[in-house]
This record gives structure tokens, sequence and C-alpha cells, in this order.
């Protein structure tokens, strides 16, 4: 699993919570402990939304206080002010809260890595910060310090991939790549090559069955397996496997966690609007989304109810 040491949290760029169906996909601006499962909402891969520690969560606000916070989001997201939010509307909020995800993430790092301000990033810059005593000798810890030259292995590969220029130093462009790598075409071999390590134990270069649930799901003692594990066997080998020789290799990794087709947002859209549309007309009212306040303000539009309504960013 694409996870770091909780002291080294900037290196889980990709980190995935025990999924149904898209543990490992990548959707864009991938990121949050939730799974994508559409039988219970869409609370998946957009948590680090949530990151604002000084903002308000629907959570603490009393109803007054969460319909008041929900009517000035939907004023927002209702561009043409005709009182009515339209799929292409609800789409473009998605995907422009996506953005400012990753904005927000790579502006938070560039400050913590950027040490003498001189607006770029180096690889020694990175490494010294990122992992310091770590690596030094008194650095007795054997199990971490192997853990952490491996993490460091591979920092340095996802760093070198970013930096298109190869001089060693990374652009805010290069290093929104090297945070974000599944945003880019060039990084997308690096996110594959990362999943294949993760999920492969025994070190063959692909994934088997075993492997492949083994990295969703341990069975407990006397415990039956879960539906969806029957499903997702059932994945591996009608879908996955698509040569059927029992293996994923890098190109049906690439196609199962990087499913470029895909559009996440637009689905998010069409979901969102299944579950709070009373009248069926295809739009969204403030009414409608206030009698479906519990599911509203644990979605994607709301940042998960960590979005501070007095951001007033470009749309």
């Amino acid at each position: 699993m694409l996870r770091s040491l909780a002291a080294l949290c900037v290196l889980a760029t990709a980190a995935f919570a025990v999924p149904a169906q898209e543990k490992r996909i990548h959707h864009q601006a991938d990121l949050s402990d939730h799974a994508h499962d559409d039988s219970g909402g869409f609370q998946y891969d957009h948590e680090a939304f949530l990151g604002k520690e000084e903002a308000k969560t629907f959570d603490q606000l009393t109803p007054e206080e969460s319909k008041d916070k929900l009517a000035k989001i939907v004023e927002r997201i209702d561009m043409d002010k005709d009182g009515y939010i339209s799929h292409a509307e609800l789409h473009h909020w998605i995907k422009h809260r996506q953005r400012r995800y990753i904005e927000e993430n790579v502006n938070k790092h560039w400050k913590d890595y950027d040490k003498n301000q001189d607006g770029k990033i180096g690889w020694e810059e990175y490494k010294n910060t990122t992992y310091g005593n770590y690596l030094d000798d008194e650095f007795d810890d054997l199990d971490n310090k192997a853990t952490y030259k491996s993490m460091l292995t591979r920092d340095e590969r996802r760093f070198k991939t970013a930096d298109r220029d190869a001089d060693g130093i990374a652009t805010r462009e290069e290093f929104t790549a090297f945070l974000h790598p599944e945003e880019y075409d060039h990084m997308k071999d690096v996110v594959v090559q990362e999943t294949v390590e993760d999920i492969d134990k025994n070190g063959d270069g692909k994934i088997n069955l075993e492997e492949y649930i083994g990295d969703m799901y341990t069975s407990e003692d006397g415990g039956g397996e879960p539906d969806w594990v029957q499903t997702e066997k059932k994945q591996f080998s009608e879908f996955r496997d698509v040569n059927k020789d029992g293996y994923l290799d890098a190109d049906e990794v690439a196609h199962w966690i990087l499913p470029g087709e895909v559009d996440h947002a637009d689905n998010e859209a069409k979901h969102l609007i299944y579950e709070t549309d009373t009248d069926k007309d295809g739009l969204l009212t403030l009414s409608e989304m206030l009698n479906k306040l519990d599911y509203v303000m644990t979605s994607t539009i709301t940042d998960y109810g960590g979005m501070k309504v007095e951001e007033h960013d470009e749309l």
C-alpha cells in the first residue's frame, strides 16, 4: 500500500483505504481514506480536502449554521444564478475543488522544502529536510533505517522522473508532478511501478490473485469472506487479468489504477444528483439539498464539511 511512516506523511501522496472496487485507482486529485462504494455514498479519495485544521466542519455547526453554510456554497456552484444546479455546474465545481486541493497541497509543502526561498526545490534540499538524521550513522534503529532508505530510493526515483530537465532541481510544476504523479502522463510509469512494488510480496515483478486480495483484505480467524472479496476475485480473473495468465503485469496494473477514460468528477456529479434530486428533473435546488443535508455535508462539494465559505477563489 502506498503509505509512508507518519513522520513522513508528505510521502503518502496516494494513500487509500480498503475499497471495494477502487482501492488503488488514482482519481484526479486523489486523496481520501474513504472507499468508493456506490451503495454507501461517495466518500472516497478526496479526504485530503479536509486538511484545513482551522476550518469549522459541519459536525461542529448547529443545524441552522449548517443550512446557512450550505446555502452559500450552493450560491457559488450556481454559476448562472438561475436557482438551479445543473450537472455541468456540479461537475465544474468538483473539478475546481480537486484543482484547489492540489494547489493548496503543493503550496503547503513548498514552504516546508524551499528552505533557501529561491523559488526552487533541489533534491538535496528535499532529502535533507525529509529524512535528515534518519539516515545518519548514529541512527541505530536498523529496521526503521532500512525502511527509510527504501523510501529514500523510491522518492529519488520519483523526483528524477518529475525533474524533466534533469538538473536536480524541481520547479513548482515539477514539484507538483512529484507530489501528484497521477496527474501527469510522464509520471504514470512511476505510479504503476510503486503500486506493483507495494502489492508484489514475493518480488517476482507481477501481482497474483493472493497478493491482489491480500492488499485489500486479511481474513480473520473463523470469519467468512465478505461478498466484496468474492466480487474482487471475479474482477481479477475476468477483467483485470487481461491475458489470463493468472498475474497482473505492469500494463494490466496501469489499466486498473489509471483508467484515463474515466471522469470521476462526472461520476460524482451524476451520483450526487441521483441521490438528492427529489423531483427527478435533473437539476438540484437548495431545498432538495437541504432535505439531504446529512448526505451533502459528507460529499466532495463541501470538502466533506471542511470547506471555508469565505474562500473566494476563481472558478
